[in-house]
């Protein structure tokens, strides 16, 4: 009997920049899913692939000397290099500057032109060149920022041929109302139906003005425009009017995984234009949140994006993927923090499950010879099975509605509780009872195959420490052959040999950790003073003005630096010491460029005093210390007092 199909993709990503974290994140979550269905038996399908064509494109190239097509080689390079190392496994890799996809993308516009939603004419409107979109407002003489990115807008006119979107506002509705799962989380769907309650303007599809593109068939001086090309690579990757019967196999895809900031081209627009060509729509669109920083969005305008090939580098891509699949609500934003992965290594890795399997193995080669025995009898077997069996079918339906963060949670619940059980049981008091000795054997072997369940389902999301867990186990073969629909609580491991190994997961040294990220935590740390734009005096320009009551939940304090030194491996950092009267702070200030610290000693200063710690340099900054500057490039200036004032004085 044929496998049943699971059909998943991720965005086509766009190859003017190298790649980034939010997409490495999507890419990750992407073979999560498809390892997860493979273990439930499906035939799977991961595409993911490049976005190549457009102005963006165009000008990125242009403006490093380049071709676009040498541009576009370079990055995907870069992608297929990443994804190696974040242990991606897609099976389908589409480039937009592939023949095949040429097809794809020609047949899908000949088949809605024939049905009459193409035509002819000319646009005119406030342009996106980084969205390559129009902004809604088409008024010559009102300029608009673009409604997604907020960057300036340029006025365009030219001729272009057009989408009939305006044609499907009642059939989307319709859809939306008989297909409810097309797009989650449930409120996505509601913004989107909201967006196409409130009217649709027919698309511009194609640009004259651009030659990096596929050319019209019929009017090759037009080149399509970018979501009629990109988002038929989805079609494309699977051999749309290519091989008709691998596209007829895994077409309509089960899931297209993708940012929320891109939602409604893939919700809106793309089941428009496969409805005007009589193809199936993808059964859902899965819209994720995004990762923040500080509560910002990441941007390369705010200069707190990560770099994945960094972050790989350092925490490693196991580390790495357990963290960003435990730390976010899948769907939701997610704040990403450095201290939150140094946490998550040495809470949940190091000290319970790297502890639980170091532990195992190292009883069962000295207690039983490396042979794990069979089962006995020992207070707790019981609940430990059951767990057991609880944890492998509520892992398995978090996993079905992408709850990734409560599928691990779920995991680590039995994890916990076997390191309990080991506690109440102390194994190693029984060794030295023979007559205890079922009641060892039984704790080793309950230890052993609750590891086993715990790397077969942790083998999606951290797969290569699953299968050396699997190995160390005795277990040959590999672990993402297990039917995890078929996972249960066995007595096969009994006789098995252990395999012992070296600390799976070792402690995370903070310190060495954030040399590591030296050059972007240097960049991000924060300064005394955070200058915005400068006004024309030279001065920064006021900022939003606030009621009393903002004001305040500012608790500003007059202290004392009695301690002042620099921060080894920081050019910017010092760590002060102040004494504000009722206690003293340790406070980590971004002047070392403009104070010796040895001035400091003695010195009074003004202290932000209920700013919510962080860590910089595994260090904790409980405070700021204030400071004035006209501007960006101006130094620093503490501010202080002409008049004595004591320690832990209120400034009002």
């Amino acid at each position: 009997m044929p496998k049943p199909t699971f059909y998943i993709t991720t965005p086509l990503y766009y190859v003017n920049a190298p790649p980034h974290f939010g997409g490495a994140f999507t890419t990750i979550v992407a073979d999560t899913i498809a390892r997860y269905k493979r273990m439930m038996g499906f035939d799977v399908k991961l595409l993911s692939g490049t976005d190549e064509h457009g102005q963006k494109i165009e000008r990125s190239a242009k403006a490093q000397g380049i071709e676009p097509r040498a541009l576009a080689d370079g990055v995907f390079q870069q992608y297929t290099k990443l994804w190696g190392q974040l242990g991606i496994q897609y099976d389908e890799f589409i480039r937009t500057t592939e023949p095949r996809h040429d097809t794809a993308v020609i047949e899908l516009y000949n088949r809605c032109k024939a049905n009459g939603f193409i035509y002819k004419s000319e646009y005119s409107g406030w342009y996106c060149v980084s969205c390559e979109a129009y902004a809604p407002e088409t008024d010559p003489t009102k300029p608009a920022d673009c409604p997604d990115c907020g960057r300036k807008t340029e006025w365009m006119s030219e001729e272009s041929y057009f989408f009939k979107l305006s044609a499907f506002q009642d059939r989307l509705l319709a859809f939306y109302e008989s297909n409810p799962d097309f797009v989650k989380p449930k409120t996505r769907l509601n913004e989107i139906v909201s967006f196409v309650k409130g009217g649709l303007k027919d698309l511009s599809i194609s640009r004259a003005t651009l030659k990096w593109g596929i050319p019209l068939p019929d009017d090759p001086k037009h080149v399509f425009y970018v979501w009629f090309d990109a988002l038929t690579g989805y079609m494309s990757g699977i051999q749309f009017k290519s091989d008709d019967v691998k596209f007829s196999k895994y077409w309509p895809a089960n899931v297209h995984l993708v940012g929320k900031d891109i939602l409604r081209f893939h919700a809106v627009y793309w089941p428009a234009f496969l409805l005007a060509a009589g193809l199936d729509a993808p059964r859902t669109i899965y819209a994720h949140g995004h990762w923040m920083s500080q509560g910002e969005k990441m941007s390369k305008s705010r200069g707190n994006v990560l770099d994945p090939y960094q972050l790989d580098a350092v925490f490693g891509s196991e580390l790495l993927r357990y963290f960003v699949l435990r730390e976010m609500v899948f769907g939701q934003d997610c704040n990403f923090s450095y201290d939150a992965v140094i946490q998550r290594a040495n809470s949940d890795l190091a000290n319970d499950l790297g502890n639980l399997l170091s532990r195992t193995m190292a009883m069962i080669a000295k207690y039983r010879n490396n042979a794990i025995p069979s089962p006995g009898e020992a207070p707790g077997d019981a609940d430990v099975r059951a767990l057991a069996g609880k944890v492998i079918a509520n892992c398995i339906a978090q996993f079905e509605e992408f709850n990734f963060s409560r599928a691990l949670e779920s995991v680590w619940e039995l994890i916990s509780r076997v390191n309990k059980y080991i506690v109440e049981n102390e194994p190693w008091a029984l060794a030295e009872k023979p007559g205890e000795a079922g009641r060892l054997d039984s704790v080793l072997f309950h230890c052993a195959e609750s590891l086993r369940i715990v790397a077969a389902l942790l083998a999606p999301v951290m797969p290569k420490s699953s299968q050396t867990i699997w190995n160390q186990l005795g277990l040959d073969g590999n672990i993402t052959d297990v039917k995890l629909n078929e996972l249960q609580w066995s007595n096969s491991l009994a006789g098995k040999a252990v395999r012992g190994g070296t600390a799976l997961f070792p402690r995370v040294d903070a310190k060495e950790i954030y040399k590591k990220l030296e050059p972007v935590v240097d960049a991000a740390a924060p300064a005394a003073v955070s200058p915005s734009a400068t006004g024309s005096n030279g001065a920064s320009p006021l900022a939003p003005v606030i009621t009393i009551d903002d004001f305040v939940k500012v608790d500003l304090r007059a202290g004392t630096v009695v301690e002042a030194e620099r921060v080894k491996g920081a050019d910017k950092l010092l760590r002060l010491v102040v004494d504000l009267g009722f206690e003293k702070r340790q406070i980590l200030a971004g002047i070392a460029k403009v104070y010796e610290p040895e001035k400091l000693i003695g010195r009074k200063v003004v202290v932000v005093a209920n700013l919510q710690p962080r860590k910089l340099r595994g260090l904790e900054s409980n405070g700021m210390i204030v400071a004035a500057s006209l501007g960006d490039g101006d130094p620093p200036i503490l501010a202080g007092f002409n008049e004595e004032t004591p320690n832990g004085a209120r400034l009002r």
